[in-house]
């Protein structure tokens, strides 16, 4: 038939998922459609069917069937607003897609989406989870969260045990976490540790968290350590921030605690009401989980790092801040 071609996969690509392959070359083929080429058995592997998946190997051919897509349609880039709500779970997923192995997925969260379901959450990481159920039945699992406007690394266990390993070197603390934010002022002290409990009470506009006294019923200890990469004159500085404990909303309390909230946090950011966002520096939480260092089921250490999202980098820009200066000095 007209229009049938054949691909073979190269020796870098060993051990890809079919989808992933598809990613690559065809990234204008969305979720659905490439799907549907694999349901009808359109799309095959050295002549026998394959599932999204199926892991390529090289030298296999693909038997590709005449798509309607044009190569060129790269549906890369920052996730807007409306991909947030309408992309379908699958083709989501592969565009925050960091790192994959036989053991571990790891995302890019975008700010705006809930890695768990609650109260008024329609769509949420967990749920979409769902379209990455192996051949075997089993669905991904997440082993830690993010708050829902914090963007930035998410690490997903593809298999029970994989899961209880990561989950244990959560618990143990055998995890390095390094998160970007921006706050409002300079710290005295370029470089601190922050201890302090917590505990989490009701209010109006939901569950907040609060500095507690020691002995406090509920209260749990937090620590946290920071350091100033950059600032802007005295009104704002980049922090490198790590938590050591995992408490909800830890950093963002923390920040707040020391006098230098985070930026665009809608909970806890402080400010005089004469104050105003400088123009260019959007009203968002102004907070990235950047980089986790973790031990991989499999043995060694997985070290993964998150592109900043689109309104972190508009604000670094207009700082004019260096991406690379935080990394140059770790």
């Amino acid at each position: 038939m007209a229009g049938i071609e054949h691909k073979q996969v190269e020796n870098d690509e060993a051990g890809m998922r079919l989808d992933r392959w598809f990613k690559v070359h065809y990234p204008g083929l969305g979720f659905g459609p490439l799907q549907k080429l694999l349901r009808s058995g359109q799309v095959r592997i050295d002549g026998g069917r394959a599932k999204s998946d199926t892991r390529v190997q090289p030298g296999q051919m693909i038997r590709i069937p005449p798509m309607d897509v044009d190569p060129k349609a790269v549906k890369s880039g920052p996730i807007a607003g409306r991909d947030l709500k309408h992309s379908p779970d699958g083709e989501l997923l592969s565009r925050m897609l960091l790192h994959e192995d036989d053991k571990v997925f790891v995302l890019n969260k975008p700010a705006g989406i809930a890695v768990q379901g609650g109260s008024g959450v329609t769509r949420h990481i967990d749920q979409m989870l769902e379209a990455w159920t192996s051949q075997k039945g089993e669905k991904p699992r997440l082993v830690h969260r993010l708050d829902r406007d914090t963007s930035g690394v998410l690490v997903i266990a593809r298999t029970r045990g994989a899961a209880q390993k990561l989950t244990a070197a959560f618990r143990e603390r055998d995890t390095k976490k390094t998160y970007w934010s921006l706050v409002k002022g300079v710290p005295k002290k370029r470089e601190d540790k922050i201890s302090t409990w917590l505990v989490k009470e009701q209010t109006p506009d939901g569950d907040r968290m609060r500095i507690a006294k020691h002995g406090e019923d509920g209260a749990d200890h937090a620590v946290s350590f920071y350091r100033v990469v950059e600032q802007a004159g005295q009104n704002f500085a980049w922090l490198e921030m790590e938590p050591y404990t995992g408490r909800t909303h830890q950093l963002r309390v923390h920040a707040l605690h020391i006098g230098h909230p985070i930026l665009g946090d809608p909970k806890y950011f402080d400010a005089d009401v004469n104050w105003n966002f400088p123009g260019g520096v959007q009203n968002r939480l102004h907070l990235h989980a950047r980089h986790i260092d973790i031990p991989h089921p499999n043995g060694g250490r997985l070290r993964v790092t998150a592109p900043l999202p689109p309104h972190m980098v508009q604000t670094w820009n207009l700082f004019g801040f260096d991406q690379n200066t935080a990394d140059e000095e770790e």
